[in-house]
């Protein structure tokens, strides 16, 4: 028989975060925590279907004058509107002055917003198919930017100093150098709020030195954002950054995603608002993010994005919304201040104030690989290798499990 056409195709390694909760699940131990995967949970370990979401998904279903026609190339145009409008605030100028034009598109969530973005950059940005323009992400960063931008064409993807191992903390002279140093018109990737992996987010004074660096070196910031509201809470808060970059007069873009926000991890909702100088510019932008959408998935999926944009346009269910992620933010954060190794329990060696200073779903712990690996061999915890883990994993009856765990794989463990 001859060998098939496919023999030389190499198995590529299983993904990481995905191999870990198959690994979680075959654990029959009872002891067993997964702090890997990055999706909310309750106090009970159980996913959690926003209340105001079931109301939406049930209106939905009772609305006879709904059917299956495909949507506009660009999405829906009330969920468009409505989710740019809360990343940039019902009184943003770049609204007002028609310089967003109401949105740019739904997509298959906020990935793929990131990779029609990287798309578009690629063909149109610094020159006509600028492979060679330099792509910043931070160190470290979620891994699917990296992938992003280079299946998009990308050559050259650098590195911007983000996180100070020994302070456990914000290395902004680092981040600040790195700008001051890259090539003009380098395309920076920054996270709106909550960062990925390591839960430090830059203080509004910082963002605004970094906002000054950037618009002097004439840097393209293209905010990621995944957490608006279920960092702290407030929607107006996490978007801060991306607010202030506006109202200094940059064009950029930003990449939204309501998995976390709204839970509907499986519904693969997201948008890419564009910002530009006036509103002829940002139409010639969207005629060509259009076509690079026309040939990548040619339409996208209505359910999540009408579910997002039935609760946002309307004022009742808006505030209901807000009231669910507060919800979520308050739990992780909870889980922060209880943390036993933050609040003075075990006396762990090392600081460990980092773990409620940062925010959001993610949190560093510090802890080295070996450390992580005596965590799930030894104790039956699963995290990342990194030592990020998920704050929603963690609840008031394994909290003192994991707290004592973390104490022994740091103690034990060099």
């Amino acid at each position: 028989m001859a060998a098939s056409i496919f023999a030389a195709v190499p198995h590529s390694p299983p993904v990481a975060v995905f191999k870990l909760t198959a690994d979680f699940r075959e654990d029959s131990d009872s002891r067993k925590v997964n702090l890997g995967v990055g999706a909310y949970r309750t106090d009970e370990g159980q996913p959690w279907v926003l209340p105001v979401v079931k109301k939406v998904e049930q209106m939905i279903a009772n609305d006879n004058s709904l059917n299956h026609e495909y949507l506009p190339i660009l999405g829906l145009p009330e969920f468009r509107a409505n989710a740019s409008r809360i990343a940039l605030g019902d009184d943003s100028p770049a609204i007002k002055e028609k310089r967003v034009c109401g949105g740019a598109f739904s997509a298959w969530v906020g990935r793929c917003a990131l990779r029609i973005g990287a798309d578009f950059l690629r063909r149109w940005y610094n020159g006509n198919n600028n492979t060679a323009t330099p792509v910043y992400v931070s160190t470290p960063t979620w891994e699917n930017h990296n992938s992003v931008f280079m299946e998009a064409g990308f050559k050259d993807i650098r590195t911007y100093h983000y996180w100070d191992a020994a302070k456990r903390g914000l290395d902004l002279q680092g981040l600040l150098n790195d700008m001051e140093q890259a090539p003009e018109f380098s395309i920076f990737i920054l996270h709106a709020c909550a960062h990925n992996p390591t839960g430090t987010d830059p203080t509004p004074e910082q963002w605004k030195q970094i906002a000054a660096v950037m618009k002097r070196r004439s840097l393209f910031p293209f905010f990621d954002s995944a957490y608006q509201g279920f960092a702290s809470g407030s929607l107006d808060k996490d978007a801060w950054a991306v607010r202030y970059f506006v109202s200094e007069g940059f064009e950029l873009f930003c990449a939204q995603s309501f998995s976390k926000n709204f839970g509907l991890y499986n519904e693969r909702v997201g948008n890419l608002t564009v910002v530009g100088k006036d509103a002829d510019n940002v139409q010639r932008v969207l005629s060509q993010i259009e076509k690079i959408v026309r040939t990548t998935w040619s339409n996208p999926p209505s359910q999540g994005a009408r579910i997002v944009a039935t609760t946002l346009a309307s004022p009742q269910l808006f505030d209901e919304w807000k009231g669910n992620v507060k919800t979520m933010a308050d739990r992780v954060l909870l889980m922060r201040s209880e943390l036993p190794l933050s609040t003075g329990g075990p006396r762990t060696p090392g600081t460990w104030n980092h773990i409620t200073e940062q925010i959001g779903m993610f949190s560093f712990t510090g802890l080295n690989p070996k450390q992580v690996e005596y965590m799930v061999k030894e104790k039956h915890i699963y995290l990342m290798a990194s030592g990020r883990i998920n704050m929603c994993g963690l609840t008031t009856k394994n909290l003192d499990y994991v707290a004592k765990s973390i104490h022994e794989a740091v103690t034990k463990i060099q």
